[in-house]
């Protein structure tokens, strides 16, 4: 088996080691791949019995691993991989990754020491593989990297080709030419830079679905300041009053941090004040978790861990209020769902495994998995939406 790691938070290291723990009860036999492998010593010491540890990215490794311990017969059939390549998610949607690494340096994360700066992928292959996908069925397109809107950064937005046309290596481009396949895409981790105005056009427009996943951390200034976050709560404020201006429909996706080291009980506050105006729809919160090798253990005035976990409680209940309110507002109204499994799917401001989804019943001919159907909308809760086909 091949055990696929994260080694960002303690949490992360936790259920990484777990699900080794896991695979080798069940199998024996396991290859280690991901974050985690690139963290000297932590697997060997955890499970020496594994057969080869790899870091992130390292595909060849992988294979040279599983070929040592289970040489490849050749097999005409199975040997045919096909053109969308083999991904792990269902028929109807797929992850697809623009870039790999991260230029930034925030101060609570390692991912640049993990995976390097920032290396974008051609536009030319990231649109072929996209199209490959679509050909292959998938219906939705979940656009990832560490930093999508810096895509393109690295190589000076260099012009590439698609369709024979010309087209500028930057996040733009690339999400017009994707708004070309008829399909639902949606962009993930997107840095708040003022290209992000020109996509919000392309939502309007109904290019691309109107989603953001955009992860503000927090609220205070001085806070910022301490993670070298890119951003301030009073000019985000004015750009999500711009955004939902120019997108009424647009669902907005965040991730913050209660009890980053010096975080007073004033600037929690503060973070509480903003989401009550920012009103924002999906939003998660970690309580701070000393990773090892991130700067910011070396910041005073570590919070208290009880504390921690008490404003991240704190916080999560404001947010709950805040989403059931918006969910609400969408009863009465006829939505578009992709259905996941039978009576389930999910909205266009609804990602798949983080978000909510919507329970329907009704309708003569259910529909299949990977189809699209139109739900009216009955009731709500904190999370989910309910109602019948149409």
């Amino acid at each position: 088996m091949i055990v696929n790691t994260c080694g960002f938070i303690d949490a992360a290291v936790a259920e990484s080691l777990e699900a080794i723990a896991e695979a080798l009860r069940e199998n024996g036999k396991v290859v280690v791949t991901g974050c985690l492998g690139a963290k000297q010593g932590v697997v060997a010491q955890a499970h020496p019995s594994v057969l080869a540890i790899t870091g992130p990215q390292d595909t060849d490794g992988v294979m040279q691993a599983v070929h040592q311990h289970l040489p490849k017969p050749h097999d005409p059939y199975v040997d045919l991989v096909p053109p969308q390549g083999v991904k792990l998610t269902p028929r109807h949607y797929a992850y697809l990754k623009i870039s790999e690494g991260c230029n930034h340096r925030c101060t609570f994360c390692i991912i640049p020491s993990m995976r390097g700066d920032l290396v974008s992928r051609p536009l030319a292959q990231v649109m072929q593989e996209a199209e490959n996908l679509v050909k292959a069925g998938v219906k939705e397109l979940l656009i990832i990297s560490q930093d999508t809107s810096a895509y393109g950064v690295d190589l000076k937005y260099r012009t590439g080709f698609w369709r024979g046309r010309p087209l500028k290596t930057r996040m733009s481009d690339l999400c017009q030419a994707l708004g070309e396949l008829g399909v639902w895409v949606r962009l993930h981790y997107v840095y708040p830079y003022p290209q992000v105005d020109d996509v919000i056009a392309l939502m309007a427009e109904g290019r691309i679905l109107p989603y953001l996943d955009i992860p503000f951390q927090h609220a205070s200034p001085r806070i910022l300041r301490l993670m070298k976050r890119p951003a301030s709560s009073e000019k985000v404020l004015q750009r999500l009053r711009k955004w939902r201006e120019l997108c009424p429909d647009i669902t907005i996706r965040s991730t913050f941090i209660a009890g980053f080291p010096g975080e007073t009980e004033r600037e929690f506050e503060e973070l509480l004040a903003f989401l009550e105006e920012a009103q924002l729809d999906r939003v998660g919160c970690f309580a701070y978790s000393p990773v090892e090798g991130a700067a910011a253990n070396a910041l005073p005035d570590p919070v208290p861990e009880p504390v921690k976990e008490a404003r991240r409680r704190r916080f999560m209940e404001t947010q709950a209020r805040i989403s059931a309110a918006r969910l609400r507002a969408k009863i009465g109204s006829t939505l578009r769902v992709l259905v996941d499994e039978p009576g389930v799917g999910r909205t266009m401001g609804d990602a798949p495994e983080i978000d909510g989804v919507v329970h329907f019943k009704g309708g003569r001919d259910f529909p299949s998995v990977g189809e699209f159907a139109d739900v009216l909308i009955e009731r709500a809760d904190e999370h989910d939406l309910h109602g019948r086909r149409l």
